[in-house]
């Protein structure tokens, strides 16, 4: 298969932006390195840009059954009313577009993310006030400070992934009705405004996992799946997981910088941000 991407031969220092430099993660910091730039072509954009659209539209997920310890686990957790503190599930987005995989694990407020696109593994990490997306194949990335919008949802939502729920109320979703999926019974929550339908169906219990979500929108009259599969929660899981490859080289950028680049057209950096709530908080719908 042709590869998507342009990777010139030689090796020079990549400028960041307002006069800094490209840095490599380092136990958690950032340290300078070198590296050559990485272009994504059209065709490599828009599908990196369609993820961004079946995940950040609302994931959704058909929670297959837990072995029993998980849900003793689980039963366990829901009855103290504490919330577990791990988490890992399987998303899967669909559209005519075709089919995409992501594995979402969570401790706490951190959480860590695996997508494949075009053959390259896109790796996403939210750890403090710092969001870490990068290509891992090509070792490039850029490191963005988080929004304190961001950093305020950390403290009052269950998990970094998973949130359907909560962010389609803030936009004015209501229930319009409860239904059985895959043999769990679900209430479903709709809403319908000038951007299209989103509907999306969660658990009815304490955790409120989300199992499946549709979204219509309406200027392309595109319709866009979610799915969540292999819901896990309650296990051992080491704080270095979330820590960035210390062999990646990242472009480091203050927030509002980011979106200044990010919104012209110029060099947008060697990876996109897929999980955009998670770097500037929830928006309401307009």
């Amino acid at each position: 298969m042709q590869s998507h991407l342009r990777i010139p031969w030689g090796r020079r220092r990549l400028a960041r932006p307002g006069g800094g430099r490209v840095h490599h993660a380092c136990n958690g910091g950032l340290k300078r390195g070198r590296c050559g730039p990485v272009k994504f072509s059209r065709r490599h954009l828009r599908s990196l840009n369609a993820i961004a659209v079946l995940v950040l539209a609302g994931s959704a997920s058909i929670a297959q059954e837990a072995p029993p310890e998980a849900e003793q686990g689980a039963s366990a957790a829901a009855h103290l009313r504490l919330p577990p503190k791990t988490w890992f599930a399987q998303a899967l987005a669909r559209s005519q577009s075709g089919l995409n995989v992501t594995y979402f694990w969570s401790k706490g407020h951190m959480m860590r993310a695996e997508t494949v696109v075009a053959g390259h593994k896109i790796v996403t990490i939210v750890r403090g006030d710092r969001y870490y997306a990068y290509d891992e194949l090509n070792r490039q990335g850029v490191a963005v400070r988080r929004m304190r919008e961001a950093l305020a949802l950390d403290h009052s939502q269950r998990r970094p992934f998973g949130n359907e729920l909560e962010i389609l109320q803030d936009q004015g979703a209501e229930k319009v009705y409860s239904k059985e999926l895959m043999g769990r019974m679900c209430d479903v929550y709709r809403i319908t405004d000038d951007r299209g339908r989103r509907e999306l169906w969660v658990t009815q219990d304490e955790l409120a996992l989300p199992l499946r979500m549709e979204v219509f929108e309406r200027g392309t009259s595109r319709k866009l799946f979610t799915d969540y599969i292999n819901w896990q929660s309650g296990f051992s899981m080491s704080d270095d997981f979330f820590e960035p490859d210390d062999r990646i080289e990242f472009k480091e950028y203050e927030t509002e910088e980011y979106f200044r680049v990010a919104s012209g057209d110029g060099d947008k950096g060697p990876v996109p941000i897929l999980y955009m709530d998670l770097l500037r908080g929830h928006r309401r719908s307009r």
